[in-house]
Protein backbone atom coordinates (compact mmCIF):
# COMPACT_ATOMS: atom_id res chain seq x y z
CA UNK A 1 0.00 0.00 0.00
CA UNK A 2 0.86 3.48 -0.58
CA UNK A 3 0.43 6.11 2.30
CA UNK A 4 1.16 9.36 2.20
CA UNK A 5 0.82 11.37 5.77
CA UNK A 6 0.07 15.00 6.17
CA UNK A 7 1.96 16.18 8.93
CA UNK A 8 4.96 13.96 8.76
CA UNK A 9 7.31 16.07 10.88
CA UNK A 10 5.63 16.06 13.45
CA UNK A 11 6.83 13.61 16.50
CA UNK A 12 4.19 11.34 16.41
CA UNK A 13 3.47 11.41 12.36
CA UNK A 14 7.04 11.16 11.78
CA UNK A 15 7.43 7.93 14.06
CA UNK A 16 4.26 6.46 13.01
CA UNK A 17 6.04 6.91 9.41
CA UNK A 18 8.64 4.37 10.34
CA UNK A 19 6.68 2.21 11.52
CA UNK A 20 4.74 2.01 8.22
CA UNK A 21 7.91 1.89 6.44
CA UNK A 22 8.77 -1.10 8.75
CA UNK A 23 5.88 -2.99 7.60
CA UNK A 24 6.68 -2.81 3.76
CA UNK A 25 4.29 0.15 3.08
CA UNK A 26 5.20 2.77 0.00
CA UNK A 27 5.60 5.76 2.62
CA UNK A 28 5.55 9.39 1.67
CA UNK A 29 4.48 12.92 3.44
CA UNK A 30 3.83 16.41 3.64
CA UNK A 31 4.65 18.94 6.32
CA UNK A 32 4.83 22.93 6.16
CA UNK A 33 8.00 22.99 8.69
CA UNK A 34 10.42 20.51 7.75
CA UNK A 35 13.70 20.76 10.48
CA UNK A 36 15.29 17.80 12.14
CA UNK A 37 15.70 15.48 14.46
CA UNK A 38 12.64 14.20 12.93
CA UNK A 39 12.92 15.07 9.09
CA UNK A 40 16.90 13.36 9.56
CA UNK A 41 15.40 10.31 10.76
CA UNK A 42 12.63 10.29 7.90
CA UNK A 43 15.53 11.09 5.00
CA UNK A 44 17.63 7.91 6.47
CA UNK A 45 14.46 6.14 6.48
CA UNK A 46 13.85 6.92 2.52
CA UNK A 47 10.59 8.51 3.19
CA UNK A 48 10.09 11.15 0.75
CA UNK A 49 8.90 14.70 2.13
CA UNK A 50 7.46 17.75 0.52
CA UNK A 51 7.29 21.24 1.93
CA UNK A 52 4.12 22.68 2.11
CA UNK A 53 0.89 21.13 1.69
CA UNK A 54 0.36 21.17 -2.33
CA UNK A 55 -2.49 18.73 -3.78
CA UNK A 56 0.47 18.10 -5.99
CA UNK A 57 2.26 16.05 -3.44
CA UNK A 58 -0.52 13.54 -3.11
CA UNK A 59 -1.12 13.36 -6.86
CA UNK A 60 2.42 12.32 -7.20
CA UNK A 61 2.29 9.89 -4.67
CA UNK A 62 -0.52 8.12 -5.88
CA UNK A 63 -1.12 7.13 -2.79
CA UNK A 64 -4.01 4.36 -1.47
CA UNK A 65 -4.65 5.80 1.40
CA UNK A 66 -3.95 9.39 3.50
CA UNK A 67 -2.93 9.88 7.01
CA UNK A 68 -4.28 12.91 8.01
CA UNK A 69 -2.26 14.63 11.26
CA UNK A 70 -3.82 17.02 13.95
CA UNK A 71 -2.04 19.59 12.73
CA UNK A 72 -4.19 20.00 9.31
CA UNK A 73 -7.78 21.06 9.57
CA UNK A 74 -10.44 22.19 6.97
CA UNK A 75 -9.21 25.35 4.98
CA UNK A 76 -5.64 23.18 4.52
CA UNK A 77 -5.41 22.73 0.67
CA UNK A 78 -4.41 18.87 1.06
CA UNK A 79 -7.68 18.50 3.59
CA UNK A 80 -9.76 20.12 1.16
CA UNK A 81 -8.31 17.93 -2.01
CA UNK A 82 -8.70 14.82 0.18
CA UNK A 83 -12.36 15.67 0.57
CA UNK A 84 -13.09 16.45 -2.40
CA UNK A 85 -11.82 13.67 -4.63
CA UNK A 86 -13.23 11.06 -2.13
CA UNK A 87 -9.50 9.47 -1.17
CA UNK A 88 -10.04 7.37 1.72
CA UNK A 89 -8.31 8.92 4.97
CA UNK A 90 -7.88 7.94 8.20
CA UNK A 91 -6.11 9.42 11.98
CA UNK A 92 -2.74 8.44 12.66
CA UNK A 93 -3.87 6.94 15.87
CA UNK A 94 -6.59 5.04 14.84
CA UNK A 95 -4.21 3.63 11.73
CA UNK A 96 -1.51 2.96 14.62
CA UNK A 97 -4.39 1.47 16.36
CA UNK A 98 -5.34 -1.00 13.48
CA UNK A 99 -1.87 -2.31 12.25
CA UNK A 100 0.19 -2.52 14.56
CA UNK A 101 -1.43 -2.44 18.23
CA UNK A 102 -3.68 -4.58 17.71
CA UNK A 103 -3.21 -7.73 19.76
CA UNK A 104 -0.02 -6.61 21.33
CA UNK A 105 0.18 -6.15 25.39
CA UNK A 106 0.49 -2.06 24.82
CA UNK A 107 2.47 -0.43 27.87
CA UNK A 108 1.71 3.37 27.33
CA UNK A 109 3.05 6.28 29.49
CA UNK A 110 -0.03 9.30 29.91
CA UNK A 111 0.76 12.87 31.42
CA UNK A 112 1.37 16.50 31.12
CA UNK A 113 5.13 16.19 31.45
CA UNK A 114 8.34 13.56 31.12
CA UNK A 115 6.30 11.09 28.85
CA UNK A 116 8.64 10.87 26.00
CA UNK A 117 11.43 10.43 28.77
CA UNK A 118 9.52 8.03 30.53
CA UNK A 119 8.68 5.43 27.32
CA UNK A 120 12.27 5.61 25.99
CA UNK A 121 12.85 4.80 29.55
CA UNK A 122 11.05 1.71 29.46
CA UNK A 123 11.38 0.81 26.59
CA UNK A 124 15.20 0.67 27.15
CA UNK A 125 14.23 -1.54 30.40
CA UNK A 126 12.67 -4.25 27.48
CA UNK A 127 15.29 -4.15 25.44
CA UNK A 128 18.18 -4.66 27.74
CA UNK A 129 16.34 -7.32 29.51
CA UNK A 130 15.79 -9.15 25.63
CA UNK A 131 12.29 -8.53 25.89
CA UNK A 132 12.69 -6.65 21.75
CA UNK A 133 10.01 -4.81 22.38
CA UNK A 134 8.10 -2.57 19.62
CA UNK A 135 7.46 1.39 20.58
CA UNK A 136 6.78 4.62 19.66
CA UNK A 137 8.19 7.60 20.76
CA UNK A 138 7.71 11.21 20.35
CA UNK A 139 11.61 12.36 20.47
CA UNK A 140 14.65 9.91 19.70
CA UNK A 141 16.31 7.62 22.40
CA UNK A 142 19.58 7.95 21.93
CA UNK A 143 19.90 4.40 23.25
CA UNK A 144 17.95 3.32 19.93
CA UNK A 145 18.38 6.50 17.42
CA UNK A 146 15.37 5.90 16.32
CA UNK A 147 11.81 7.02 17.78
CA UNK A 148 9.97 3.88 16.51
CA UNK A 149 10.22 0.36 15.54
CA UNK A 150 7.86 -2.44 15.45
CA UNK A 151 9.63 -5.12 17.80
CA UNK A 152 10.42 -8.08 17.41
CA UNK A 153 7.81 -9.41 20.78
CA UNK A 154 4.11 -9.16 21.81
CA UNK A 155 5.16 -5.91 24.00
CA UNK A 156 4.75 -2.57 22.78
CA UNK A 157 5.68 0.64 24.49
CA UNK A 158 4.46 4.03 23.04
CA UNK A 159 4.29 7.53 24.40
CA UNK A 160 0.56 8.49 25.03
CA UNK A 161 -0.78 12.26 24.08
CA UNK A 162 -3.67 13.90 25.29
CA UNK A 163 -3.85 15.76 22.31
CA UNK A 164 -6.85 15.41 19.64
CA UNK A 165 -6.47 12.83 17.37
CA UNK A 166 -7.75 14.64 13.96
CA UNK A 167 -9.82 17.30 12.93
CA UNK A 168 -12.48 14.57 12.72
CA UNK A 169 -11.78 12.63 15.72
CA UNK A 170 -11.87 15.10 18.78
CA UNK A 171 -11.16 12.37 20.97
CA UNK A 172 -7.50 12.29 22.54
CA UNK A 173 -5.29 9.93 20.58
CA UNK A 174 -4.31 7.83 23.75
CA UNK A 175 -8.15 6.74 23.62
CA UNK A 176 -7.52 4.60 19.99
CA UNK A 177 -4.15 2.50 22.12
CA UNK A 178 -5.94 0.48 24.51
CA UNK A 179 -2.73 -0.63 27.00
CA UNK A 180 -2.68 -2.74 29.31
CA UNK A 181 0.05 -0.94 31.55
CA UNK A 182 -0.47 2.76 31.85
CA UNK A 183 1.61 4.92 33.46
CA UNK A 184 -0.02 8.48 34.13
CA UNK A 185 2.92 10.48 35.13
CA UNK A 186 1.23 13.75 36.41
CA UNK A 187 -1.51 16.01 34.90
CA UNK A 188 -1.98 19.89 34.44
CA UNK A 189 -3.78 22.17 32.09
CA UNK A 190 -2.19 21.89 29.18
CA UNK A 191 -3.15 22.63 25.47
CA UNK A 192 -5.26 25.61 25.77
CA UNK A 193 -6.31 25.23 22.02
CA UNK A 194 -8.26 22.46 22.27
CA UNK A 195 -9.16 21.70 26.04
CA UNK A 196 -11.49 24.53 27.83
CA UNK A 197 -10.73 23.60 31.71
CA UNK A 198 -8.00 21.23 33.20
CA UNK A 199 -11.85 18.88 33.70
CA UNK A 200 -12.19 18.69 30.22
CA UNK A 201 -8.40 16.75 30.30
CA UNK A 202 -9.32 14.95 33.03
CA UNK A 203 -12.52 13.56 31.62
CA UNK A 204 -10.07 12.10 28.46
CA UNK A 205 -7.76 10.39 31.21
CA UNK A 206 -10.99 8.93 33.26
CA UNK A 207 -11.95 7.46 29.47
CA UNK A 208 -8.05 6.18 28.95
CA UNK A 209 -8.94 4.35 32.58
CA UNK A 210 -12.00 2.70 31.14
CA UNK A 211 -9.81 0.94 28.48
CA UNK A 212 -7.73 -0.85 30.31
CA UNK A 213 -8.68 -4.46 31.57
CA UNK A 214 -9.23 -5.25 35.16
CA UNK A 215 -6.06 -7.36 35.07
CA UNK A 216 -4.47 -4.49 33.84
CA UNK A 217 -2.46 -1.93 35.46
CA UNK A 218 -1.99 2.20 36.41
CA UNK A 219 0.66 3.41 37.62
CA UNK A 220 0.56 6.95 38.95
CA UNK A 221 1.89 9.49 41.65
CA UNK A 222 0.99 9.17 45.09
CA UNK A 223 0.97 13.21 45.12
CA UNK A 224 -0.80 14.73 42.18
CA UNK A 225 -4.46 15.55 43.36
CA UNK A 226 -5.34 15.98 39.60
CA UNK A 227 -5.01 12.55 38.93
CA UNK A 228 -6.52 11.66 42.44
CA UNK A 229 -9.53 13.59 40.84
CA UNK A 230 -9.47 11.33 37.76
CA UNK A 231 -9.27 8.17 39.59
CA UNK A 232 -12.32 9.75 42.06
CA UNK A 233 -14.79 9.17 38.91
CA UNK A 234 -13.82 5.35 38.48
CA UNK A 235 -10.61 2.81 38.75
CA UNK A 236 -11.50 -0.94 36.98
CA UNK A 237 -7.93 -2.23 36.79
CA UNK A 238 -4.51 -2.68 39.60
CA UNK A 239 -3.97 1.02 40.47
CA UNK A 240 -0.05 1.05 42.10
CA UNK A 241 1.20 4.23 42.65
CA UNK A 242 4.46 5.76 43.20
CA UNK A 243 6.76 8.44 45.31
CA UNK A 244 9.80 9.40 47.36
CA UNK A 245 10.69 6.81 50.55
CA UNK A 246 8.70 7.44 53.40
CA UNK A 247 5.25 7.86 51.27
CA UNK A 248 2.93 5.08 52.61
CA UNK A 249 0.54 5.61 49.74
CA UNK A 250 3.69 4.93 47.60
CA UNK A 251 4.56 0.71 46.52
CA UNK A 252 7.25 2.20 44.52
CA UNK A 253 9.58 4.49 46.44
CA UNK A 254 12.37 6.44 45.28
CA UNK A 255 15.19 8.79 46.65
CA UNK A 256 17.79 11.17 45.56
CA UNK A 257 20.97 10.54 46.83
CA UNK A 258 22.46 13.49 45.56
CA UNK A 259 21.25 16.30 45.23
CA UNK A 260 21.22 16.77 41.45
CA UNK A 261 19.35 13.40 40.79
CA UNK A 262 22.20 11.44 39.42
CA UNK A 263 22.15 9.18 42.39
CA UNK A 264 18.99 7.89 43.14
CA UNK A 265 18.02 4.79 45.32
CA UNK A 266 14.94 2.85 43.87
CA UNK A 267 12.70 0.34 46.32
CA UNK A 268 10.09 -2.08 45.98
CA UNK A 269 8.74 -3.62 48.66
CA UNK A 270 11.92 -5.48 50.27
CA UNK A 271 13.69 -4.77 47.27
CA UNK A 272 15.77 -1.67 46.31
CA UNK A 273 18.43 -0.86 44.16
CA UNK A 274 20.95 2.06 43.72
CA UNK A 275 20.89 3.77 40.07
CA UNK A 276 24.30 5.89 39.31
CA UNK A 277 23.02 7.47 35.74
CA UNK A 278 23.37 10.97 33.27
CA UNK A 279 20.09 12.15 33.98
CA UNK A 280 19.20 15.15 35.94
CA UNK A 281 16.84 16.55 38.18
CA UNK A 282 14.02 15.25 40.85
CA UNK A 283 11.37 14.91 37.53
CA UNK A 284 13.85 12.06 36.22
CA UNK A 285 13.86 10.45 39.60
CA UNK A 286 9.56 10.12 39.34
CA UNK A 287 10.57 8.79 35.72
CA UNK A 288 12.83 6.11 36.46
CA UNK A 289 11.03 4.52 39.36
CA UNK A 290 7.54 4.80 37.08
CA UNK A 291 9.18 2.79 34.09
CA UNK A 292 10.74 0.06 36.69
CA UNK A 293 6.69 -0.35 37.86
CA UNK A 294 5.83 -0.50 34.17
CA UNK A 295 8.65 -2.98 33.43
CA UNK A 296 7.67 -5.34 36.59
CA UNK A 297 4.28 -5.60 35.38
CA UNK A 298 5.81 -7.59 31.88
CA UNK A 299 8.27 -9.67 34.59
CA UNK A 300 11.90 -7.11 34.60
CA UNK A 301 12.82 -7.22 37.70
CA UNK A 302 13.54 -3.90 39.76
CA UNK A 303 17.79 -4.45 39.79
CA UNK A 304 17.12 -5.34 36.19
CA UNK A 305 15.58 -1.79 35.78
CA UNK A 306 18.21 -0.42 37.45
CA UNK A 307 20.98 -1.59 35.57
CA UNK A 308 19.54 -1.09 32.70
CA UNK A 309 18.90 2.90 33.20
CA UNK A 310 22.23 3.55 34.40
CA UNK A 311 23.63 3.06 30.40
CA UNK A 312 20.20 5.06 29.65
CA UNK A 313 21.78 7.66 27.26
CA UNK A 314 18.61 10.19 27.11
CA UNK A 315 16.33 11.06 24.44
CA UNK A 316 17.77 13.38 21.70
CA UNK A 317 16.63 17.25 22.76
CA UNK A 318 15.68 16.35 26.09
CA UNK A 319 18.82 18.19 28.56
CA UNK A 320 20.81 17.33 25.73
CA UNK A 321 24.31 18.29 26.40
CA UNK A 322 25.58 20.01 22.78
CA UNK A 323 29.30 20.90 24.31
CA UNK A 324 31.46 23.00 26.05
CA UNK A 325 33.32 25.82 23.88
CA UNK A 326 35.76 27.68 25.45
CA UNK A 327 34.80 27.02 29.21
CA UNK A 328 30.45 27.77 28.03
CA UNK A 329 28.58 24.61 28.43
CA UNK A 330 25.88 24.75 25.96
CA UNK A 331 22.04 22.39 26.78
CA UNK A 332 19.36 21.48 24.10
CA UNK A 333 16.06 21.02 26.05
CA UNK A 334 12.24 20.69 25.07
CA UNK A 335 10.50 22.57 27.95
CA UNK A 336 7.27 24.40 26.72
CA UNK A 337 5.44 24.35 29.93
CA UNK A 338 6.18 26.50 33.13
CA UNK A 339 6.29 22.95 35.38
CA UNK A 340 9.10 21.40 32.66
CA UNK A 341 11.08 25.13 32.73
CA UNK A 342 11.38 24.70 36.53
CA UNK A 343 12.57 21.21 36.45
CA UNK A 344 14.99 21.26 34.10
CA UNK A 345 16.55 24.57 35.32
CA UNK A 346 16.44 23.30 39.22
CA UNK A 347 17.80 20.07 37.92
CA UNK A 348 20.56 22.26 35.89
CA UNK A 349 21.52 24.92 39.04
CA UNK A 350 22.07 21.62 41.32
CA UNK A 351 24.46 20.19 38.92
CA UNK A 352 26.36 23.33 39.13
CA UNK A 353 26.42 23.87 42.64
CA UNK A 354 27.60 19.72 42.80
CA UNK A 355 30.49 20.59 40.38
CA UNK A 356 31.61 23.99 42.31
CA UNK A 357 30.64 25.66 38.50
CA UNK A 358 30.70 29.75 39.17
CA UNK A 359 29.62 30.92 36.15
CA UNK A 360 25.88 31.90 34.89
CA UNK A 361 22.54 29.73 34.27
CA UNK A 362 20.90 31.31 30.93
CA UNK A 363 17.89 30.02 29.94
CA UNK A 364 17.21 30.91 26.20
CA UNK A 365 13.27 30.36 25.74
CA UNK A 366 11.09 30.01 23.12
CA UNK A 367 7.37 29.94 24.01
CA UNK A 368 6.09 27.87 20.77
CA UNK A 369 3.58 26.14 22.39
CA UNK A 370 -0.60 27.28 22.36
CA UNK A 371 -1.27 27.38 25.45
CA UNK A 372 2.05 29.57 26.18
CA UNK A 373 1.00 31.78 23.20
CA UNK A 374 -2.55 32.04 24.38
CA UNK A 375 -1.58 33.84 27.52
CA UNK A 376 -2.50 31.10 29.91
CA UNK A 377 0.57 30.54 31.65
CA UNK A 378 1.03 34.41 32.69
CA UNK A 379 1.04 34.38 36.44
CA UNK A 380 3.46 31.39 37.11
CA UNK A 381 6.17 31.83 33.82
CA UNK A 382 7.85 34.55 36.24
CA UNK A 383 8.24 31.76 39.84
CA UNK A 384 9.51 29.21 36.74
CA UNK A 385 12.54 30.82 35.88
CA UNK A 386 13.77 31.48 39.56
CA UNK A 387 16.77 28.99 39.11
CA UNK A 388 18.70 31.19 36.17
CA UNK A 389 20.74 34.10 36.66
CA UNK A 390 19.06 35.39 33.32
CA UNK A 391 16.49 34.25 30.53
CA UNK A 392 16.66 35.56 27.04
CA UNK A 393 12.71 35.46 25.53
CA UNK A 394 12.08 35.36 21.80
CA UNK A 395 9.42 37.79 21.70
CA UNK A 396 6.69 36.24 19.04
CA UNK A 397 4.46 38.56 17.39
CA UNK A 398 2.02 35.45 18.11
CA UNK A 399 2.21 35.66 21.77
CA UNK A 400 -0.33 37.07 24.25
CA UNK A 401 2.06 36.96 27.08
CA UNK A 402 2.57 40.37 28.92
CA UNK A 403 6.03 40.44 28.70
CA UNK A 404 6.93 43.76 30.50
CA UNK A 405 4.55 42.03 33.63
CA UNK A 406 7.01 38.75 33.40
CA UNK A 407 10.06 40.85 33.52
CA UNK A 408 9.13 42.99 36.70
CA UNK A 409 8.10 39.71 38.21
CA UNK A 410 10.97 37.49 37.47
CA UNK A 411 13.58 36.90 40.04
CA UNK A 412 16.63 37.00 37.59
CA UNK A 413 17.31 39.11 34.55
CA UNK A 414 15.04 39.14 31.95
CA UNK A 415 15.26 40.15 28.35
CA UNK A 416 12.52 39.96 25.30
CA UNK A 417 14.10 39.95 22.34
CA UNK A 418 12.14 39.94 18.77
CA UNK A 419 14.60 38.13 16.60
CA UNK A 420 16.72 34.85 16.76
CA UNK A 421 19.99 37.10 15.49
CA UNK A 422 19.72 39.74 18.33
CA UNK A 423 19.55 36.68 20.69
CA UNK A 424 23.01 35.37 19.67
CA UNK A 425 24.41 38.47 19.48
CA UNK A 426 23.68 39.04 23.28
CA UNK A 427 24.87 35.58 24.11
CA UNK A 428 28.27 36.21 21.90
CA UNK A 429 28.68 39.24 23.84
CA UNK A 430 28.14 38.19 27.49
CA UNK A 431 28.95 34.79 27.34
CA UNK A 432 32.10 33.70 29.86
CA UNK A 433 33.78 30.53 31.11
CA UNK A 434 31.94 28.81 33.41
CA UNK A 435 28.59 29.68 32.27
CA UNK A 436 25.83 27.59 31.17
CA UNK A 437 23.59 28.09 28.34
CA UNK A 438 20.07 26.02 27.97
CA UNK A 439 17.99 26.45 24.73
CA UNK A 440 14.33 25.48 25.38
CA UNK A 441 12.24 25.18 22.61
CA UNK A 442 9.85 22.77 20.82
CA UNK A 443 10.24 23.80 17.79
CA UNK A 444 13.24 24.15 15.66
CA UNK A 445 13.86 27.86 17.01
CA UNK A 446 15.56 29.19 12.94
CA UNK A 447 18.14 27.18 14.02
CA UNK A 448 19.48 29.03 17.05
CA UNK A 449 20.99 25.54 18.40
CA UNK A 450 23.61 24.48 15.61
CA UNK A 451 24.53 28.51 15.22
CA UNK A 452 25.32 29.25 18.45
CA UNK A 453 27.46 26.05 18.71
CA UNK A 454 29.28 26.94 15.75
CA UNK A 455 29.84 30.67 16.67
CA UNK A 456 31.10 29.09 20.09
CA UNK A 457 33.39 26.76 18.47
CA UNK A 458 34.62 29.55 15.74
CA UNK A 459 35.33 31.72 18.77
CA UNK A 460 37.48 29.16 21.05
CA UNK A 461 39.56 28.30 17.92
CA UNK A 462 40.22 31.75 17.46
CA UNK A 463 41.34 32.17 20.95
CA UNK A 464 43.29 29.29 21.02
CA UNK A 465 45.09 30.56 17.46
Amino acid sequence: MRIHILGICGTFMGSLAVLAKELGHGVSGSDQNVYPPMSTQLEQAGIKLSQGYEPEHIEAAKADLIVIGNTCSRGNAAVEYVLERGLPFVSGPAWLAEHVLRGRWVLAVAGTHGKTTTSSMLAWILDYAGLAPGYLIGGVPKNFEVSARLGGSDFFVIEADEYDSAFFDKRSKFIHYLPRTLVMNNLEFDHADIFRSLEDIQIQFHHLAKTIPATGRIIAPAFDGNLDAVFARGVWSELERFGDIGDERAAWQVRQLLADGSALELRHGENSAELHWSLLGGHNAYNAIAAAAAALQVGVPLHVCAEALSCFEGVKRRLETLGEFGGVRLYDDFAHHPTAIATTLAGLRATMQKDGRAGRLIAVIEARSNTMKMGYHQNTLAASLAPADAVLWYKSAETKLDLDAIAQAAPCAFHALDATGAILDWLLRELRAGDQVVIMSNGGFEGLQQRLREALQARELAAAG
